[in-house]
């Protein structure tokens, strides 16, 4: 009986190595794929900030152009953003008045 126990015991613990071996291997292609998902996206993010420089640079040109200081606008707007809101109407009007519409072109 002692070396047939032994035998189960010695098969059970080599069953649990070859399953943790699996495991790992299995571990291993996720952490493969998590690092080229992130290589991805940080591609991604890239060419999105490049993409967002040029529109923000395009649009300080549009600006200077109609006249309009983008410095002062972003103060404001950043300035009405710290403040409480007493009513989304009065930053509606308040809105409307800083930046020119169409027609005033």
């Amino acid at each position: 009986m002692g070396l047939g126990g032994a035998t189960k015991k010695l098969q059970k613990v080599a069953d649990m190595g070859e399953e943790l071996y699996s495991k790992m291997g299995e571990l291993r292609e996720q952490i493969l794929e998590v690092r080229e998902t992130v290589q991805e996206t940080n591609q991604r993010v890239a060419a999105l900030e490049n993409r967002l420089d040029q529109q923000e640079a395009i649009l300080e040109a549009l600006a200077e152009a109609e006249g309009i200081d983008v410095d002062e606008l972003l103060t404001e707007v950043a300035i009405e953003e710290a403040e409480p809101a007493d009513g989304d109407s009065e930053a509606a009007d308040d809105a409307a008045e800083t930046i020119p519409s169409a027609d005033d072109a």
